[in-house]
């Protein structure tokens, strides 16, 4: 969807908009929401951020999914100006050859990991990001090593957490300068609580009409609505900004791989996550099971590593081990480093 198709929707009789959910509360689904929630959302986070008419937004992100559609809604909201740029691994990239946007004042400007991962690897991209007033990061985790990196810039960058359901964050925590936490600080209007298993509640009546149990495992600070997020209760790999259901990836698979394999993940610098697969079998079959991923596979679920094992780790009942799987994945991923 371009921007241009996202606006006329916005502007149609139409009280709702549709979207994609990402799997962060169950399986992947299309539903609807009201347009009054999306503005209410976009408000709170320009009166947060301090947003005013003719400040400048850079839009770098697909308006196919709710990061890039809300970036388009805070502009709408605030009257911002919109730069638009092609959503890729280096938005910044058309910007750096371009010396007179080098200059060009960014106020506000959203990224995944990937994208700012890869803008710090070259000098104009980098200088561009470090002359941002606001950088919301979201869509997946932070590594420490990129977050310690972003600790060192002046300006305020902030990593989000929210999901489609919540029509983008419902918190944000910043990550650069002296007031980097790594606690999660909620929105106004936004109420949080944890389940039995640790698993964060969110409660936004302004955003959605009912409570959301996600499937993120937090750490709530004593006598505060503040948390950290430990990991998924899950099995979802989130690699730059893309959610991958390990379950499917296996079905997908299972008809065209001759050996017993596990899907499972590893952490990554500059994606978050990586799929990593176990095969048990020898060195010499990692090639044909390299060809059947990249033959069935979308180019996001090829994994990116293959460990040939002598057995996959498993439970008494015979079920994938899971938590076995990624650490027998990790430490592969050590020794071979």
């Amino acid at each position: 969807m371009t921007v241009d198709e996202f606006i006329s929707q916005w502007h149609d009789a139409s009280e709702t908009i549709e979207v994609h959910t990402s799997g962060s509360t169950g399986a992947p689904k299309v539903m609807r929401v009201e347009k009054r929630r999306m503005l209410a959302s976009a408000r709170a986070t320009c009166n947060f951020l301090g947003l005013k008419s003719g400040d400048t937004a850079l839009l770098c992100m697909s308006a196919d999914y709710i990061a890039g559609k809300m970036m388009v809604v805070r502009a709408i909201e605030r009257n911002l100006q919109l730069m638009v740029v092609e959503p890729s691994g280096h938005p910044l990239a058309e910007m750096a050859k371009k010396s007179d946007e080098m200059g060009k004042k960014v106020d506000f400007a959203a990224m995944v990991p990937m994208q700012v991962y890869n803008s710090l690897r070259v000098p104009l991209e980098r200088e561009i990001l470090s002359n941002f007033r606001h950088l919301i990061i979201g869509g997946g985790p932070l590594d420490p090593s990129l977050e310690k990196e972003l600790q060192g810039f002046d300006n305020a960058i902030w990593h989000s957490y929210g999901m489609t359901e919540t029509l983008s964050h419902v918190a944000l925590r910043r990550v650069s300068g002296s007031e980097a936490s790594p606690w999660f600080t909620p929105m106004p209007g936004v109420t949080l609580s944890a389940t039995e298993d640790n698993c964060l509640v969110i409660d936004a009546p302004h955003l959605c009409p009912e409570c959301l149990v996600t499937h993120d495992v937090v750490d709530m600070q004593p006598g505060t609505q503040r948390f950290r997020v430990l990991g998924r209760i899950d099995n979802v790999i989130n690699s730059g900004g893309v959610k991958i259901h390990i379950e499917q990836v296996e079905k997908d698979l299972a008809p065209y791989i001759a050996h017993p394999f596990l899907i499972t993940k590893c952490p990554d610098t500059k994606f978050g996550e990586i799929v990593v697969m176990l095969l048990q079998g020898s060195d010499a079959d990692i090639r044909d099971a390299q060809q059947a991923c990249e033959q069935h596979l979308e180019k996001y679920a090829c994994p990116k590593r293959i460990f040939a094992v002598p057995a996959l780790p498993m439970t008494p009942t015979g079920k994938p081990a899971r938590s076995q799987a990624a650490a027998l994945a990790q430490s592969r991923l050590y020794i071979d480093s």
